[in-house]
């Protein structure tokens, strides 16, 4: 039999609950590779990242909706109604995984938890992402990136104790915790394939947010040390005449001697005081400040040629907008768009397979558009779907 075609996740059914980041970036990747998700929305708005940016042109279907829900189908429930939660148990005989990222004990109360779907479909997998996790004492909290960056420790994280507290502007809690519950999901449905049964999955900003920081973690657990990758003495954002240039001095036997060649000066790793890490470190003020001094002097492309004769870790500072035009990311096949429709132009996946991996087999959906498939695909009559929709259960 030709497997030509066949994607990693065909014939895979997912029930999605999830909104806003982390459980709608975990569905897209699975329905990126092949899963057939199946988007639960409330009546009227749908996922509040359709609303959440505030007045777009497409409205409902701005750009952030767009970018997490591709190749899903939209069926909106009212599931306050009896008739609603009996089309997610019609549903769930025959789906492999049910996501949300309600707080704890949301999905129990609306009666969809893994003890009564399993009771429907022993195969099926429930996957949970929450912001603190399944039990503890904030379990019953809501979670949001920008609160675990703040009790993770990854927002006291600064390059200096004199930088400004801040707020981390890409939601990086939510990305990580949406890739970690795609593992918990992948590793799943392997194991049922070895005992024949589901199991229930969870994930939360909070702990993916301390795993991000595992080396410093280690560091702290076991030296009561704090380990700073960005603060190390020879490493920083330096501005030029036209720009910036950031440059990592590590992993060289030596690399003040070869930033002191790229930068045109006497080897300062000769100097006493500059001899050591440690040396480095207590003055590392004093080391910066020479290399703004010489950075300033030149443009960013002067430096980077002289860095990288080097063999020195550097790059320049770009917009999100450079990074975008740049060659790398076309030779990466990096930005995606249905059917070349640039309004429709997003950011595709950063896995490489050599067999059939990622295709775009829809785009993200409209608000409800899928409601008639879905159900006459769960063998609900045309009457019958007709009829919930009268009863306010479906919006077709």
């Amino acid at each position: 039999m030709s497997t030509e075609g066949i994607q990693p996740l065909s014939g895979v059914k997912v029930i999605d609950f999830s909104q806003v980041m982390l459980g709608p970036s975990c569905t897209q990747v699975l329905a990126d590779y092949g899963a057939d998700v199946i988007k639960i929305e409330r009546p009227g708005t749908g996922d509040l990242s359709r609303t959440s940016i505030g007045d777009d042109p497409d409205g409902l279907d701005n750009p952030v909706f767009r970018s997490l829900n591709r190749n899903k189908r939209s069926v909106v429930l009212d599931l306050r109604k009896d008739a609603a939660k009996e089309v997610i148990y019609d549903l769930a005989k025959t789906a492999d995984v049910v996501v949300n990222n309600f707080r704890a004990g949301v999905i129990e109360r609306m009666g969809f938890g893994y003890e009564r779907l399993s009771a429907i479909n022993p195969r099926i997998i429930t996957a949970f992402g929450s912001g603190f996790g399944v039990s503890g004492p904030m379990a019953h909290k809501g979670g949001q990136d920008i609160v675990a960056q703040a009790l993770s420790g990854l927002m006291s994280r600064r390059n200096s104790p004199d930088d400004a507290l801040g707020i981390y502007p890409t939601s990086l809690c939510d990305y990580t915790a949406g890739m970690h519950l795609v593992q918990a999901i992948l590793l799943a449905l392997l194991q049922r394939e070895k005992t024949g049964k589901g199991q229930q999955v969870a994930v939360s900003l909070f702990e993916s947010a301390i795993a991000m920081q595992m080396q410093e973690a280690a560091m702290w657990l076991q030296r009561e040390r704090d380990w700073n990758w960005a603060a190390l003495p020879l490493t920083g954002v330096f501005e030029t005449t036209d720009g910036a240039v950031v440059m990592v001095g590590a992993f060289k036997s030596n690399p003040l001697q070869s930033i002191s060649k790229a930068l045109g000066l006497e080897d300062l790793s000769q100097a006493q005081k500059f001899s050591t890490f440690a040396g480095q470190v207590a003055h590392k003020p004093e080391l910066q400040a020479i290399f703004r001094e010489r950075f300033a002097s030149d443009t960013t492309a002067h430096w980077l040629s002289r860095l990288e004769a080097e063999d020195l870790l550097c790059a320049p500072v770009l917009s999100l907008a450079d990074a975008i035009a740049h060659p790398q990311t076309k030779a990466n096949g990096t930005i995606v768009g249905m059917n070349g429709n640039s309004s429709h132009a997003l950011i595709g996946t950063p896995l490489t397979m050599s067999g059939d991996g990622f295709q775009q087999r829809r785009p993200a959906p409209t608000l409800g558009a899928h409601g008639r498939a879905v159900l006459e695909e769960a063998g609900y009559s045309a009457d019958r779907i007709d009829a919930l929709a009268a009863e306010g259960v479906v919006n077709l």
